[in-house]
């Protein structure tokens, strides 16, 4: 609401509209605040004028009056001020400031009115100007001019005064001044830069027309009374100067000729040009707002501004304003100024950018050719046109026009023109272009109408420049507001709109969120796809399928399969990864579209390779192999592909396929890793002797083996001579509860203790189970026949006697065997075992008695021992043959005779 200095108005205004709490800028006696209306949200500016402001200065000069005649004299400035706000309510013309709302009074005496928005007045703008110049430079000092934006935050506006805005400005305050002369039949009379504002749109309105009358030569009646230039011209001390004429600005008609007419307000005209150029932005005529100082200044030619002296401004002025215009505005005498009308005639404002700016003024009245061969001319000179001319007057005119269908696309082609050139252009774009598109594209959508071509060649302008839009719109504002223009574009019925909403994808996926990208432009894509009868949609459809999967839409850039890993640098830029489709989407969205495509064209199935190589990378080995694969197979296969065209599908298959075999070897190989052990033990225990032979370890199969190598008939038979004549006898059977126990023979292997250990020898060390048993020939040399001797009852003995008295052959065991060395440390009786010199089997001193002599060669084997040695030859290896189920010998070869016959035994 208002500052505390309007707390105490209470008014219509201050009821129907906001007003800011800070004032934007002072204009004389007005404080300037910016305000809407609550109803309709309309920016206004609110002048606001203090009673307070007419009390004198403390401690201020001048005469001393009583309380009535200060009181006659506040009275007739309320009454000027008024005179002011009821002149602009009765003038409307584009020049003329526009009124909102009347002047109001106040219950504490104040006065206010509210206007078009507004900038500032030109004198605070060339004050502006001057601090500037001082700083150094444009850039030296921020703007004093703030404006409060519509989330309550303050921006300084950016404020110019170049060439072009003064040629524009001083055009139209020529045109106002015409009008007040011409048709309003009213002299200003104190024309000076504190009248003159700059509203919203950088242009120039005249104001300040409390000194305003008809000229002497009218014979038009007015109600509104002449000028008293008796009064106006003498300055009041105890009223501020802005109230008063300015006479700095004011033409020697009224001061030294007491003459009111229009050339009046033209000698003032030309003195705001030379404030404009001149250094400090001040009148070259210093008065004081004194009458004799004036009139001594035009006493002499020196003093006086003439072409002479360059119009006593300090600065340069322009060859055709110091030529052609100046002098025929500040001259002595009235009729040799030119008028209103001249002065916009004048070789000043003879270039193309103000003729520009001039018939775009004018635009509403041109024909529709005339509109036509401006808007597609325009763009040539959009450059050179001043960045602050361009976003005020230039942009807001041609949205104007966009009303206008025919013209529509001519209209946004050079809006975008200019939101590219402008620095702002973002804050343009949002708050000034993005209502019009709005209004223009989905005010209607959703209505059952016909085929808008004028309005689908704007959409496409649209489109084409999507990726400006991008740029200039956030996250929000674009789900908002753009990405309905592109589904609009993308249920438009002909191909060329459709072609070009799905060419912005890439805009949208560095723009939009992923949810809003799966759940709100997808679905719109895939039905166009789908339902398209199109190749070229067909075509562009695969692309944007692409480029939702993280691809790029360019085909160059896709002319390889992609999954080789090697990866070109631009394409890796050219790739949008930021947002693109789960991998549920693609597998369960995109490539069933894929599937159920029924066209067989090249080009077509060229696109769609492009998408199958995204899905590769997106997509699961199994899915790949059971889902796509089989579907490239049936596009490879196509009869209108050309060998090229078939090898880059095969290309893409093979990659897939060395892809997924890769993925299934990583994943055996994880799984082989974590059970390798579990499953060798489990394999060696299927793959062990007993299984292979289907034996099971009990005691039967001990005693097969005990007949077969004694001999014996049956299982009453308990000895047998060995293959040297000795004499054999099984050991003892143990108990079912203890461990099965195996034969030992003076020639066994030692077996290895239940906990790993050698049994001990002789000297009380473990027996070396790498010592290599003699040769036959050279035991049988040196010792009589073996003979096993019956093993004690406390278990079994040392395999070795007596230390290394001699060393016995090893027998042969079964190497798939599992029971070939059993535990003989300790029984299973409670008992320990047989000491060591102790054995179950001893080898005889060389005296002992023996059917052979010491040196004698034992005869060669019996019929029963050739086939015990057959049969359990096969357990080492030797070839056999089963017969019903029962391992046999081979055939037995010719009979050997001399040391052949021992073979068996070397």
């Amino acid at each position: 609401m208002f500052s505390s200095a309007l707390k105490s108005f209470t008014s219509n205004i201050s009821a129907n509209y906001t007003i800011s709490s800070t004032p934007s800028s002072i204009c004389g006696a007005w404080k300037v605040y910016d305000g809407k209306k609550k109803s309709t949200g309309k920016a206004v500016s609110i002048f606001v004028f203090e009673r307070k402001s007419l009390e004198p200065q403390a401690g201020g000069f001048g005469p001393r009056s009583s309380s009535s005649a200060l009181k006659k004299v506040h009275e007739e400035v309320l009454a000027r001020v008024k005179k002011e706000s009821n002149l602009l309510a009765r003038l409307r013309h584009p020049s003329v400031l526009e009124l909102a709302e009347p002047i109001e009074d106040t219950r504490s005496g104040g006065l206010m009115f509210a206007t078009e928005p507004v900038t500032a007045s030109l004198s605070g703008l060339l004050r502006e100007k001057d601090d500037q110049e001082k700083a150094g430079g444009v850039a030296g000092r921020p703007s004093r001019f703030v404006v409060e934006e519509a989330d309550g935050q303050l921006r300084r506006r950016e404020l110019e005064i170049d060439e072009l805005e003064i040629q524009k400005g001083l055009l139209q305050v020529a045109q106002g001044l015409e009008f007040l002369h011409e048709s309003a039949g009213l002299v200003h009379g104190n024309l000076t830069p504190e009248s003159i504002y700059v509203n919203a749109k950088s242009d120039w309105k005249i104001a300040g027309l409390a000194f305003a009358g008809p000229p002497d030569t009218s014979d038009t009646p007015s109600n509104i009374p002449p000028i008293s230039l008796s009064e106006v011209l003498y300055h009041d001390p105890r009223l501020p100067r802005s109230l008063q004429l300015d006479m700095d600005y004011t033409s020697p008609d009224f001061v030294m000729d007491s003459n009111v007419s229009s050339a009046a307000d033209m000698f003032s005209l030309g003195l705001v040009m030379l404030a404009l150029y001149n250094s400090p932005h001040t009148s070259p005529l210093k008065t004081n707002s004194n009458i004799s100082t004036y009139k001594k200044l035009f006493g002499t030619i020196s003093s006086a501004p003439s072409p002479t002296n360059n119009f006593l401004s300090s600065r340069p002025l322009p060859k055709d304003l110091l030529s052609d215009v100046l002098p025929r505005l500040i001259t002595r005498r009235p009729d040799q100024r030119m008028n209103a009308r001249e002065f916009q005639q004048s070789r000043f404002f003879d270039n193309i950018l103000v003729s520009s700016i001039r018939f775009l003024d004018s635009l509403p009245a041109k024909t529709p050719n005339e509109k036509s061969q401006f808007m597609k001319g325009l763009p040539k000179i959009i450059g050179q046109f001043p960045r602050s001319v361009l976003e005020k007057k230039v942009l807001p005119a041609l949205l104007e026009e966009t009303k206008d269908r025919d013209l529509l696309y001519l209209v946004l082609q050079n809006v975008f023109k200019i939101i590219r050139t402008l620095p702002t252009g973002r804050r343009a774009f949002t708050e000034k272009v993005v209502p019009k598109l709005r209004e223009n594209f989905l005010a209607t959508k959703g209505a059952a109408t016909e085929r808008d071509a004028a309005k689908e060649a704007g959409l496409v302008v649209v489109l084409e420049n999507m990726e400006l839009v991008g740029e200039s719109c956030s996250g929000k504002e674009f789900k908002d507001d753009i990405l309905p223009i592109i589904q609009l574009g993308l249920e438009s019925h002909t191909h060329s709109v459709v072609d070009k909403s799905l060419g912005c994808l890439p805009t949208i996926l560095a723009v939009l969120d992923f949810s809003t990208i799966k759940n709100e432009v997808f679905p719109v894509v895939a039905a166009v796809f789908s339902k398209t009868s199109s190749l070229g949609i067909k075509i562009r459809g695969l692309q944007a399928f692409v480029v939702l999967c993280g691809g790029s839409s360019s085909s160059k850039d896709d002319s390889g399969d992609g999954l080789d890993g090697a990866l070109q640098a631009s394409k890796i830029t050219k790739t949008s990864n930021n947002a693109v489709l789960d991998k549920y989407t693609v597998q369960e969205k995109i490539v069933p579209l894929l599937k159920v495509m029924k066209t067989k064209e090249p080009a077509v199935m060229m696109a769609a390779l492009a998408v199958f190589k995204q899905v590769g990378r997106i997509a699961d080995s199994d899915f790949l192999a059971t889902e796509c694969l089989p579907i490239l197979w049936s596009f490879s296969l196509g009869p209108l592909l050309d060998l090229q065209q078939f090898q880059e599908y095969m290309a893409l298959i093979k990659s897939l396929s060395a892809e997924i075999e890769n993925e299934q070897v990583r994943k055996l190989q994880e799984l082989s890793s974590t059970s390798s052990s579990a499953r060798n033990n489990d394999l060696m225990n299927v793959g062990s002797t007993d299984a292979f032979f289907g034996g099971n370890g009990d005691d039967v199969g001990e005693n097969d083996f005990e007949r077969l190598v004694l001999g014996k008939g049956g299982p009453s038979q308990s000895a047998s001579s060995n293959m040297l004549g000795d004499s054999l006898r099984p050991q003892p059977q143990r108990s079912q509860s203890s461990q099965a126990a195996h034969p030992v023979f003076s020639w066994s292997t030692p077996a290895s203790t239940a906990n790993g250990t050698s049994t001990p020898n002789s000297f009380g060390q473990p027996y070396n189970s790498t010592l290599q048993a003699t040769s036959s020939a050279s035991s049988l040399g040196n010792f009589a026949a073996l003979k096993p001797t019956p093993p004690p009852s406390s278990g079994f003995g040392s395999p070795m006697a007596n230390g290394f008295g001699g060393m016995a052959p090893m027998q042969p065991s079964n190497p798939w065997s599992t029971n070939a060395m059993p535990p003989t440390t300790t029984q299973n009786y409670g008992r320990p075992a047989n000491p060591p010199n102790q054995s179950t089997f001893s080898i005889p001193p060389p005296n002992s008695t023996s059917p052979f002599s010491q040196f004698s060669i034992a005869p060669p084997p019996s019929q029963n021992q050739s086939s015990m040695q057959s049969q359990y030859g096969k357990g080492l290896g030797r070839p056999g043959v089963q017969v019903n189920g029962t391992m046999t010998a081979n055939p037995p070869a010719a009979k050997k005779t001399g040391l052949d016959a021992y073979e068996s035994l070397l």
